[in-house]
């Protein structure tokens, strides 16, 4: 079976220029990308954006979704792929545009999968990134700063590259709503057994976002962490009642 890209969408998050948005959106239409979903847009100019997407790509200016929570953006998606210029410690390992695509052409089938772009000005912060299943970054020379349209085209034409080969298909990924949902819930159980860094609050829940990022969870599977968590919780609950 020959992959498509039917499942896949370009997110821009906080675009500051309305030619940007016009321009991703041509980009995505010589590319085959679908859908455009913007995310607290600085500037809103409807003219400025059709005139840089072209007669071509004014449908998906005309039907892109507005949002003003990047994580209700991102909730029917099984898997973000979220772009920095930044790498470090502190986030998931990154990959070539290349590489990911051949990664996402297989999970393309079954799963919605979302490209996320930050703005112009800061990119992707780490809390943005932490709502991301794998990262990619832009080779360059020194010079990293690449204009957002540009990004756009790149991961698009790889993903358009990789589309006309023969891939296994693979199984639907739990939501990035799903996905929270049990992060939430282990941040709760980490608490309740004590298992914190006064320090760094956040450090045991990003400890399992690295961990279990790389695992392309099931719908099932959170499930079962979850139901695992609920009753860590309800054990020290009960027997702090029993004690009284």
């Amino acid at each position: 079976m020959k992959a498509d890209l039917d499942n896949f969408c370009v997110i821009l998050h906080e675009p500051r220029y309305p030619e940007n948005i016009g321009a991703a959106a041509r980009c995505c239409r010589n590319m085959g990308i679908p859908e455009l979903i913007v995310v607290r847009p600085y500037r809103f100019d409807l003219e400025k954006m059709l005139r840089m997407a072209t007669h071509e790509a004014a449908y998906l200016i005309e039907n892109m979704l507005l949002f003003d929570d990047l994580e209700e953006a991102l909730g029917p998606f099984r898997h973000v792929v979220g772009t920095t210029a930044r790498t470090g410690r502190q986030r998931l390992p990154s990959h070539t545009p290349r590489n990911m695509a051949e990664k996402l052409i297989d999970l393309g089938p079954k799963n919605r999968i979302a490209l996320l772009f930050g703005s112009e000005s800061c990119g992707l912060t780490n809390s943005q990134l932490r709502l991301c299943q794998s990262l990619v970054n832009i080779p360059t020379t020194t010079f990293s700063s690449i204009n957002l349209a540009q990004s756009v085209m790149i991961l698009c034409y790889e993903l358009f590259i990789a589309k006309g080969h023969e891939k296994t298909v693979y199984p639907k990924l739990a939501t990035t709503r799903e996905l929270e949902g049990m992060y939430k819930h282990l941040k709760g159980a980490f608490t309740a057994v004590e298992l914190t860094n006064p320090q760094n609050p956040e450090y045991w829940v990003d400890n399992a976002r690295r961990l279990l990022g790389r695992q392309e969870l099931r719908s099932r599977e959170v499930k079962i962490i979850r139901g695992f968590c609920q009753q860590i919780l309800w054990t020290i609950e009960n027997k702090k009642y029993f004690k009284q």
